[in-house]
């Protein structure tokens, strides 16, 4: 029976052009927001309302960020 997999052997087909391992800007923008979320979730039954409302600023921001390199990756295919 034929294998439909890629030659590597690793099972997994290589990133797309335009994937975000090509794309390190917006690799880098999305591990920012990863790590911000994580911060996020371990402190937010003690962070202060005012600190909450920054941190859901700096969110918007970064989601907005991956949108946009998003986008720009698309442009440039």
């Amino acid at each position: 029976m034929p294998s439909n997999a890629p030659a590597n052997g690793s099972g997994l087909a290589g990133p797309e052009p335009g994937d975000r391992r090509y794309n390190h800007a917006l690799r880098e923008v999305l591990d920012e927001l990863i790590q911000h979320v994580r911060q996020i979730s371990r402190s937010r039954d003690t962070l202060p309302q005012e600190a909450l409302l920054q941190a859901q600023e700096r969110l918007e921001w970064l989601a907005d960020e991956v949108w946009r390199l998003t986008l720009e990756g698309e442009e440039h295919q």
